[in-house]
This record gives structure tokens, C-alpha cells and sequence, in this order.
């Protein structure tokens, strides 16, 4: 089943307390980016990747595409104010011809193959799919830094990425989340607004981290010495 990649890299990375966007930070000698194009480079089913990022940024991002080597199509389209705003952007240039649509955050470069195999599989089998893993930590309800409730963790999951659905499905879900105003989190939140729709979890994983503050470049360093052995 053939599937259009998204990339949503517009953030301005405030969390990391640095000047340069996160998708540029480099990790073992190239950016997070190149890192995270190249995970989805060796699967067949990947027919392009569109690059959502500000207009100043498209000819460094081009630079790293070209640095990545990769032998699949990169397009660029100009993000958006917020993640939504961005994949919506690249949403609309996507050909209606394409099956599945999947979704990743830019900054998340662990996400191994076998994984991402696996949620494209199960969103051709229902139409809609993502990464989640489910908490080890209790979870409570606040208010106000009061505990209203203690939440089971059996029936929660922390969402990830790769998502991926059906093309109609995902801009079906944009159109009516622009109609009615609402601002969603992550691309599941506005299609499970839909009627009739359930959207399968598969297993993500623990080193599937998204990297956002600087103790999590540390853990990504560990992570790729891990994998190359360095």
C-alpha cells in the first residue's frame, strides 16, 4: 500500500532553549532531521516525504535533504502557525491517487522500521492507526495542583508517531476540525471526531522519543551510540 510521509517541522523549538530549530540540532555529526528521513528511506511503501517547515528555512532544509542521499522523492511545502496548520498545508498537496497518509513528528528519530511497518499495515486494514505505549508511571486527574482522580493506566496510552490513515479519512477530518474550529494535538484527536471511526494503537516504543528538551538530545546520543556502537 502506497503512503505519502508528512513531516511537520515549522516549531520553533522554545523548549529547547536554543536558537537553531530542533530538527537541525545535530546528532552524531547531522541534523535530527536527516536522521528521521532516513527511517522511513528503506521502506518500499514510501512513495515521497513532504517537508512542512517556514518559508526561511526551506533552503537549509533542502541542503539536509540533499545531505541525507536519499532515493525518494522530498517535497517542500510552507508550515503553518501551528502543527495542524502545517500538516494541513501538506495535507492539500498530497494526490487524492495516494492510499495512506502517514504522519511523523520531525523531531522523533528512533522510530524503528519494523514499527513503522507494522502501523501502516494496520492502517490499511482499518483506515486509521498509530504508535502508543502505554504508561508505566500512575497517572492523576488536577485541579488547580489538587488530585481530582486517579486515572487507570489499563486503559491509557501515550500516542506517538508515525500515524497513518486513509487519505480521504485524514482530509476529511481536517475539513470538518477547519469547519468547526477545532484545534486537535495530534492528527488521531481530529479523526477520532468522526462518526464511526476507531483508530487501532500498535506498540510503539520507549526509544521512540520525541526530542524537545536538551535531556532529550543527551538520550538520543545514547540511543544511536547503542545502535551504531560507537
Amino acid at each position: 500500500m502506497k503512503v505519502s510521509v508528512i513531516l511537520p517541522a515549522a516549531g520553533l523549538g522554545t523548549r529547547m532553549g536554543k536558537s537553531a530549530r530542533k530538527q537541525f540540532l545535530q546528532l552524531d555529526g547531522a541534523p535530527i532531521l536527516v536522521h528521521t528521513l532516513r527511517r522511513f528511506a528503506g521502506i518500499a511503501d514510501v512513495v515521497e516525504i513532504v517537508i512542512a517547515c517556514r518559508t526561511e528555512d526551506h533552503e537549509e532544509v533542502r541542503a539536509i535533504a540533499g545531505q541525507a542521499g536519499l532515493d525518494i522523492p522530498i517535497r517542500l511545502v510552507v508550515g503553518g502557525d501551528s502543527r495542524q496548520e502545517s500538516v494541513d498545508h501538506a495535507l492539500a498537496t498530497i494526490d487524492d491517487s495516494v492510499p495512506l497518509v502517514a504522519v511523523h513528528d520531525a523531531v522523533r528519530p528512533f522510530a524503528d522500521e519494523a514499527m513503522i511497518r507494522k502501523v501502516i499495515a494496520a492502517a490499511t486494514e482499518s483506515g486509521a492507526a498509530i504508535a502508543g505505549i502505554v504508561p508505566v508511571d500512575t497517572v492523576k486527574q488536577v485541579h488547580l495542583s489538587h488530585i481530582q482522580a486517579t486515572i487507570p493506566r489499563d486503559r491509557l496510552v501515550l500516542a506517538q508517531t508515525p500515524q497513518v490513515f486513509r487519505t480521504s479519512l485524514l482530509k476529511q477530518a481536517f475539513a470538518k476540525a477547519k469547519a468547526d474550529g477545532f484545534l486537535g494535538t495530534d492528527e488521531s484527536s481530529l479523526v477520532e471526531r468522526l462518526d464511526a471511526i476507531e483508530v487501532r494503537v500498535v506498540p510503539g516504543s520507549d526509544r521512540n522519543i520525541k526530542i524537545t528538551k536538551p535531556t532529550d538530545l543527551d538520550l538520543a546520543r545514547h540511543f544511536l551510540a547503542e545502535e551504531t556502537g560507537t
